[in-house]
């Protein structure tokens, strides 16, 4: 952070942010491989049929630099967020994305992403890695009943059928199991737990591991740890970071993950946001304003 201190009762300055889209991976990896584990969902979009799908912004100001990562694929709109809070805050002040997305963004950039989104979740994750020389495989129990198979897309009747048991509908689609790696545990023949991926990406070499469910019914018998260490085997083969997020309160399950060799990397926090302005009319005037500040630099300026 930059921040200054303000003397009491003063006012502090208002800064002027340089606002402009990024479009050079190359410069993107510099920044995000700093801090490569909490950055690796961004680096992976990297990844040029990924990349397509992404609005990267940049805010500058002097010594404060901030990054805002807006993708459109996967499962439905996320965020990333990096850098100097003020710098983050100047982007969303302009460009704070689709009304609902994923967000995924830094313990101290909370106050930031309140301002412009409502959370739905203020549970600190911690972000867990593992490589190939600390991965430890679970076994699958011996005999006919239980198997352990790679799912396709073909499969996604019965992945939704699954992934609804708790409550609404499952929305994911033939593309979402096909662009990323899906195993299942089926008992007697029913597909009963399920782990895959948020992301993969074979040229950045990193892939973020998630969805992981079991039906109620099933549950407290290793079935999910079964399913996240055949995923996980299935990844390291050709990437050589393999990573997740669970909630730092549930020890139970940091500690599954942990007996296949996965180790905290760093915390931050994971959820859905609302953008606060419905419509987000009042983005596109400040826009408006922000171009024309910065129309002889062919950027935006915003001043906060």
């Amino acid at each position: 952070m930059v921040d200054t201190a303000v003397p009491k009762g003063a006012t502090p300055a208002r800064v002027p942010f340089e606002i402009a889209p990024v479009n050079d991976p190359d410069y993107l990896r510099s920044i995000l491989l700093s801090d490569a584990s909490y950055s690796a969902y961004a680096i992976a979009h990297l990844e040029p049929g990924l990349f397509a799908r992404c609005q990267w912004w940049r805010a500058s100001s002097g010594r404060a630099q901030g990054l805002v990562l807006h993708t459109h694929g996967g499962l439905g709109p996320a965020l990333v967020t990096f850098g100097d809070s003020p710098a983050v805050d100047a982007i969303f002040h302009i460009h704070p994305g689709p009304r609902l997305s994923f967000a995924t963004f830094k313990t101290e950039h909370l106050p930031v992403i309140e301002r412009h989104f409502m959370v739905s979740r203020k549970r600190v994750m911690q972000r867990m890695v593992v490589a190939e020389a600390g991965f430890r495989r679970v076994e699958k129990p011996a005999g006919d009943a239980v198997t352990i198979q790679l799912l396709r897309g073909t499969d996604i009747s019965q992945i939704n059928r699954l992934y609804s048991t708790e409550g609404g509908p499952a929305s994911y689609s033939y593309r979402n199991i096909e662009e990323g790696v899906y195993y299942g545990v089926g008992v007697e023949g029913r597909l009963v737990s399920i782990a895959g991926t948020h992301v993969v990406s074979p040229v950045e070499k990193v892939a973020v591991v998630g969805n992981v469910f079991t039906h109620p019914r099933h549950r407290g018998r290793g079935w999910a740890t079964l399913a996240t260490s055949a995923v996980t085997e299935h990844l390291l083969k050709e990437c050589a970071n393999v990573l997740l997020t669970v909630e730092t309160t549930n020890l139970s399950t940091v500690h599954l993950y942990e007996k296949l060799g996965y180790r905290e990397e760093c915390r931050l926090y994971e959820t859905t946001v609302l953008r606060r302005q419905i419509f987000g009319a009042l983005a596109l005037f400040r826009r408006f304003l922000a171009g024309r500040r910065g129309a002889k630099r062919r950027s935006e300026v915003v001043i906060r």
